[in-house]
């Protein structure tokens, strides 16, 4: 027998500082969660206060409109665009007589569908379990009353620890939280390593489904030439919940690290960024962030904003950005187009993605010296060596050696500054 599809009525508090627009984006937002959770959108409800009513979430009056739209549009679980407390939780079900669940965990659910590595898997069950804790009499009130089901599509997983006590829950938190701490260090070493070796890092942030993995794998392909380097990229929310690190070797052969990271949405769960931070900490490691903007939403501005505040929320500050006005094609706009920082292009189309590499050279390679060196010829390793890791421009064979004019990086340089004949800063 299938299961009955749930149908969602969504409910909003759209409070006095808040532009309406603003108001209305974050509701048709919770639409898109909901439908990700395999939900019917059957009707919205929404009330303008000047704060949320702390026993209710909405006022009492509108209690009563949502009783009526829950019987009108027969909807089985109402959504409520913010994070609910414990107690709002309880009350409300106890009044609507309705499964409710929150924007949070909508969010959470659609996190839990999408983690697939085993460091993603364990950081969402400890958000999810976080969460649960005090939230835990309330819910179980819900699946007293749904006969099973916690509002997720993960049903079982989701009975299952609500059956456990506070105390197992929290055993269960303290073992996950070990078992990440490994992933963790693991993750850590690698840094080290990467900092070692002096490559530079670029990662890509910004808003869920704003095409940083289809920017990845652009520039995977354009300059690696190998699809199995190939990041997952599909058109929905919360597609990359795992960072995924990638070298880009240009055909000067300057390289760099980029990483695709987990994408931001309004009101992200606090649990959730705990959770990920060590995975969002790659993100401060970077050289230099490249804030992937889909330009053909409407409400892009508002995306900028909370990509940028969530940056500042994780002390992401002082690292160099460029702009990728990604999906540009769909607005009319000629591409690509350069200004600044910023580059308008089309990943999905293959078109200014060289732009964008142009815009990250100038950034990153600031430090490549370009320069003379004569190197005796029974030191061939450092003509093998330099014709690998730097730029070499041109060779000639003089009495006393071979004779480079190349483009290094600065520790490259300083390594071999007893060859050097002439210098100068490169021109990237």
């Amino acid at each position: 027998m299938m299961e009955q599809k749930e149908r969602a009525l969504l409910v909003g508090v759209n409070l006095k500082n808040q532009h309406e627009i603003d108001f209305n984006y974050s509701m048709e937002e919770l639409k898109e969660l909901a439908i990700a959770c395999e939900m019917e959108v059957v009707g919205m409800v929404s009330q303008k206060l000047n704060r949320v009513n702390t026993s209710h979430y909405i006022g009492k009056g509108k209690i009563e409109e949502v009783i009526q739209c829950i019987e009108h549009q027969e909807a089985n679980v109402v959504v409520f665009d913010d994070e609910l407390s414990p107690s709002q939780i309880k009350n409300l079900e106890s009044d609507l007589d309705c499964k409710v669940i929150d924007r949070t965990m909508l969010i959470l659910d659609i996190f839990g569908e999408r983690a697939k590595t085993k460091e993603a898997k364990l950081q969402v069950e400890v958000a999810q379990l976080e969460y649960m804790l005090p939230r835990l009499i309330g819910l179980r009130e819900s699946l007293g009353r749904q006969g099973g089901g916690s509002g997720l599509k993960n049903r079982g997983a989701g009975e299952t620890k609500l059956e456990l006590d506070r105390r197992k829950i929290e055993e269960r938190i303290t073992s996950l939280n070990k078992e990440l701490e490994i992933l963790v260090s693991q993750r850590e070493m690698q840094r080290k390593q990467r900092r070692k070796n002096e490559i530079p890092i670029v990662s890509l942030v910004g808003y869920t489904n704003a095409g940083k993995s289809t920017i990845m794998n652009a520039m995977v392909e354009r300059f690696n030439k190998s699809t199995n380097k190939q990041v997952f990229e599909k058109d929905m929310l919360f597609a990359t919940l795992d960072t995924s690190v990638r070298s880009i070797k240009l055909p000067d052969n300057k390289s760099f690290l980029l990483t695709d990271t987990v994408g931001f949405v309004a009101k992200l769960p606090h649990h959730l960024v705990k959770a990920f931070r060590s995975t969002l900490e790659e993100v401060a490691e970077a050289d230099l962030l490249i804030h992937v903007v889909d330009y053909s939403n409407p409400h892009y501005q508002k995306m900028i904003d909370t990509t940028l505040e969530t940056l500042k929320k994780l002390e992401i500050q002082d690292i160099p950005m460029i702009y990728a006005f990604n999906k540009a094609d769909l607005v009319q706009l000629e591409i690509p187009k350069v200004t600044d920082h910023n580059v308008y292009l089309s990943a999905k189309q293959k078109i200014g993605i060289d732009q964008m590499n142009e815009l990250i050279k100038r950034e990153i390679f600031k430090d490549y010296i370009l320069c003379e060196m004569l190197i005796p010829y029974e030191k061939g390793e450092i003509i093998s060596y330099l014709n690998e890791y730097a730029n070499v421009l041109e060779t000639s064979y003089e009495p006393d050696g071979t004779k480079v004019k190349l483009d290094c990086k600065n520790n490259d340089y300083e390594k071999y500054q007893q060859y050097v004949v002439t210098e100068e800063q490169a021109n990237i």
